[in-house]
């Protein structure tokens, strides 16, 4: 028997609901119901009675309940011991970027008495090697941007389509408009991020934006470490940013939203496979409170993403 069978059940149980079930699970309705009826097939014994209407539990359903409690809280307790030792790192990949930060919040209010502390990585590729070698626990980013060999040991929720921007001097031709075309920046050197090792997710989806529109990637710059370094080298260059529309203020500068089409930046709460920590769990419902609450992962018809990347934020 399979401690994730219980779990399955116990959440059909408790909400006599398959598809509620499903999402206090993150799961989706079908998977929950196999789990249940192979579940039944081990125990030789019918735990529900389905119709269209309601699901009810059975006298045998009802029998297994205080047992199926009891062994998850077990779990539960032991879980909760050894994660005591040391907190949640959770991964924001800068102190002003706002999707991260808000998960983290709500996650801390769902279980304050656990400790989920923040690190910053700057980038998913850079924190993608951090996770698998358990030096870091969860990241935010964009899923599809990173290598097949990376993601085949991660595991990832899709979270947000943060639509881009671009950060201008605030003496750019372009800074008096409230929204920037896309058309506007023909002919324009944009950076997006080139040289920065741990972001070249972000470089590629630069890359794929500007295709085919005049508009080139600035070429790689020496790496700044910091707000104050990286504002100086922007400064010297003076290119526009490629950047998401809840990017930092810095100095002498203006953020305006891309349109024309608006182009998308997808945002995935990634993890490595196999994490077991009990503040994991909060994390992963925060994730999908706050999301649903703002409506992040609504896509207009007329976004920009690549296909690539609507396919994997599709399937996870």
């Amino acid at each position: 028997m399979d401690i994730a069978q219980l779990r399955c059940f116990l959440a059909v149980a408790e909400e006599l609901h398959f598809g509620r079930a499903a999402e206090r699970l993150h799961m989706t309705a079908s998977p929950v119901s196999r789990i249940v009826k192979d579940l039944e097939r081990e125990l030789g014994a019918e735990l529900f009675v389905r119709s269209t209407r309601q699901v009810t539990l059975t006298a045998d359903g009802e029998r297994l309940l205080p047992y199926a409690r009891r062994v998850l809280q077990a779990q539960d307790d032991l879980l909760a011991a050894f994660g005591q030792a040391r907190p949640l790192l959770v991964d924001l990949n800068s102190p002003g970027l706002v999707t991260g930060r808000l998960v983290l919040e709500r996650a801390r209010r769902l279980a304050p008495e656990l400790e989920l502390m923040a690190r910053y990585e700057s980038g998913l590729t850079g924190a993608a090697a951090e996770l698998l070698a358990g030096r870091l626990d969860a990241s935010f980013g964009r899923f599809a941007g990173l290598p097949p060999a990376l993601r085949a040991g991660l595991g990832h929720q899709p979270v947000r389509y943060e639509p881009m921007a671009v950060v201008l001097p605030e003496d750019h031709p372009l800074a008096p408009l409230p929204q920037v075309p896309l058309a506007a920046l023909a002919g324009e050197t944009v950076y997006a991020g080139a040289g920065n090792p741990r972001t070249p997710e972000w470089t590629d989806l630069g890359h794929r934006l500007f295709e085919g529109r005049g508009i080139a990637v600035a070429p790689p710059l020496p790496l700044a470490i910091g707000d104050e370094e990286f504002q100086r080298i922007m400064d010297k260059t003076r290119n526009p940013i490629l950047a998401v529309v809840s990017f930092p203020a810095m100095a002498s500068t203006v953020v305006r939203p891309l349109v024309d089409p608006v182009p998308l930046s997808p945002v995935s709460l990634v993890w490595r496979k196999g994490l077991v920590h009990p503040a994991f769990d909060a994390l992963r419902r925060a994730a999908a409170q706050v999301a649903a609450e703002n409506g992040w992962l609504h896509r207009p018809a007329e976004a920009w993403l690549p296909a690539s990347d609507a396919a994997v934020m599709s399937v996870h």
